[in-house]
Order: structure tokens, then C-alpha cells, then sequence
């Protein structure tokens, strides 16, 4: 099977309070607002993330995002007013931090989470 693309979807129950929480999050407008429930974020060639106006859904979701170096990312989203933590290790290399969007989808930082 060829896979073109990954889609994480974080449902949400008020689609405008979350598109201002995760263009915080990300330093970044949506890439795109396809209907007036979704708003897709284009962050590699083939990951996206999308964001969805699903109040039965919402809060249910765990969104795991590799960053190049944890403090950089953890000093953006404290510029920008969030804050992550506490950072925790996983091995020998790992290192993480989560924090939860306004509707309680948990979104956790990944530092060198493989080997």
C-alpha cells in the first residue's frame, strides 16, 4: 500500500477558540480553511495536521509532533503564551513535553524519538 500523505485530526467543539490556540501553538496561520469546521496545517511534505469542529469528539485525541531540539520549541511556545511540561525522558535519547489544547487533546513535543 502507497501512502501519500498522514493526516492527524484533532477534533474540537468550537472551531474558531481552537484555530487561535493552535496558530499559537504552531507560530503560524492555517495553511488552509477548506469548509468553515476544518483548518489544515501543513507541516511536512506528507504531514498534516487538521483540525476539526467535532463537539462529540472533542478532547479525545493525542497528537505527537518531533521537534529538531525540545528547549527551542518549549521558548516559542512560552514566547507566544504557552507553556508545556514538565519534560519528561523516554530511553536513553527521548525527551518530551505535552500540553493540552482548549478542548483537552493532548499534544506532546518529541525530541529524538528514534534511535
Amino acid at each position: 500500500m502507497d501512502i501519500a500523505r498522514v493526516l492527524m485530526v484533532a477534533p474540537v467543539r468550537d472551531i474558531e477558540t481552537a484555530v487561535a490556540w493552535y496558530e499559537r501553538l504552531l507560530g503560524r496561520p492555517a495553511d488552509t480553511r477548506p469548509m468553515p469546521s476544518l483548518a489544515d496545517w501543513h507541516l511536512t511534505a506528507g504531514g498534516w495536521l487538521q483540525v476539526f469542529e467535532d463537539p462529540g469528539h472533542a478532547g479525545t485525541t493525542l497528537l505527537n509532533l518531533e521537534v529538531p531540539d525540545l528547549d527551542v520549541a518549549l521558548a516559542g511556545l512560552a514566547e507566544r503564551g504557552l507553556a508545556a511540561g514538565p519534560v519528561g525522558a523516554g530511553g536513553e535519547r527521548t525527551r518530551f513535553a505535552a500540553l493540552a489544547d482548549p478542548d483537552g487533546n493532548r499534544v506532546t513535543l518529541l525530541e529524538n524519538p528514534v534511535a
